[in-house]
């Protein structure tokens, strides 16, 4: 249970810049479990998230009486954990001289967890049932996995913890217009990659669907 003993973000704030420890506490219920999710979509790593989350929150608190209140609290926590993501990707990528602009089977896929976006796939022929399967999410969190850095940062804030465009850009560092771009690209990259996985499935449970003939 969230503690509520700051009614306002602006409360909130204020506690925080006080040093009162029930809005340390405050801050952490509110949005520790998103800035992990985050940084685990991104990372693929538990232990790495774990870092980030504990990095994020420990920059948060000591550079809080620089923060201007010109974003939310959450859109901030969000840049300093992509940041922070960010940072480990590209020492992963140099320790492993692959480009975080390129999709490659590569990347870290099996450390990837079962969370998945509801707003992932569209296709109207899938039963629910085959889109709650594990095997389903797997496959999912694989293609999410696969995809280029810049498109997938974009992917998990607006689609998976539902930013507004406007706050992906911020967190991100780039203009509302790229986003879109971006989004569109990712959302494309794994309409493809998945179609063949879904469209299978699909003509298998109309298939089952079919009665068998019957001899007279």
């Amino acid at each position: 249970m969230v503690d509520d003993a700051f009614a306002s973000e602006t409360e909130l704030l204020r506690g925080l810049r006080a040093g009162e420890a029930a809005a340390y506490r405050q801050l952490l219920e509110l949005h520790s479990a998103n800035v992990y999710n985050v940084a685990f979509k991104l990372l693929g790593d538990e232990q790495e998230a774990e870092d980030v989350l504990q990095e994020t929150f420990m920059s948060a608190f000591e550079a809080i009486d620089g923060f201007e209140g010109r974003s939310k609290l959450s859109t901030w926590l969000y840049r300093i954990a992509y940041n922070a993501s960010l940072m480990r990707l590209r020492k992963r990528s140099q320790m492993t001289s692959f480009s975080l602009d390129v999709p490659t089977s590569g990347v870290d896929q099996d450390g990837d967890g079962s969370r998945v976006s509801r707003h992932l796939v569209d296709w109207s022929s899938v039963p629910d049932d085959q889109l709650l399967t594990a095997e389903a999410r797997e496959v999912m969190d694989r293609a999410i996995a696969e995809l280029p850095e810049t498109l997938r940062s974009t992917f998990i804030l607006r689609d998976i913890q539902g930013l507004s465009g406007s706050e992906t850009a911020e967190v991100l560092g780039i203009s509302v217009p790229t986003v879109k771009t971006r989004l569109h690209r990712a959302r494309l990259w794994l309409r493809d990659r998945l179609s063949d996985y879904f469209d299978e499935g699909a003509r298998g449970v109309r298939a089952a669907a079919i009665p068998a003939n019957r001899g007279s």
